[in-house]
């Protein structure tokens, strides 16, 4: 493992400066979902929550999120981001939602953060939405699953590997 970028060798945090670093095209992708009643998954898909479109608003809470990521995680770098897709999907078999958040920039830097942040967003977003009918539902499984890009190139979660 290497040393920690964001941490001096004095143990004070910082933000890395990416000054030095290529422009070049990088991408994230990130998923979760949020796991829930049948009864209620049914409602969200009937659109018949109380608050409304859980679907719709919940994609533009991600989209939102991704945005002002170096917003929310102190040491991230603002982004210029190119292309920002955030996918939710019904899984009556979990039952319930598979958030998927797909991010690019031309940039010093990676998207990772703002994928990870779209996913967790959407995720919240839907359980607010529901929250009146169902409040155990589960937000699970948020990781990265692919990023591309930069010095360290593809990565690949060890399930998407094959």
């Amino acid at each position: 493992m290497s040393a920690l970028s964001h941490i001096t060798a004095q143990g004070e945090a910082h933000m890395v400066d990416v000054g030095a670093k290529d422009v070049t095209a990088r991408e994230a992708s990130a998923s979760g979902r949020v796991v829930m009643q049948a009864a209620t998954l049914q409602l969200a898909m009937a659109g018949q929550a109380k608050k409304g479109d859980v679907l719709g608003t919940a994609r533009i809470a991600g989209i939102m999120a991704a945005k002002r990521t170096h917003e929310l995680i102190p040491l991230c770098h603002p982004l210029a981001i190119t292309s920002l897709k955030v996918d939710i999907v019904a899984d009556p078999e979990l039952p319930g939602f598979n958030v998927v958040a797909k991010v690019k920039v031309s940039g010093q830097t990676g998207v990772e953060m703002e994928a990870l942040t779209a996913v967790s967003i959407a995720c919240l977003t839907i359980y607010d939405m529901l929250k009146a009918v169902d409040r155990g539902m589960r937000i699970e499984n948020i990781a990265l699953d692919m990023k591309r890009g930069g010095k360290s190139g593809t990565w690949l979660k060890a399930d998407a590997r094959g």
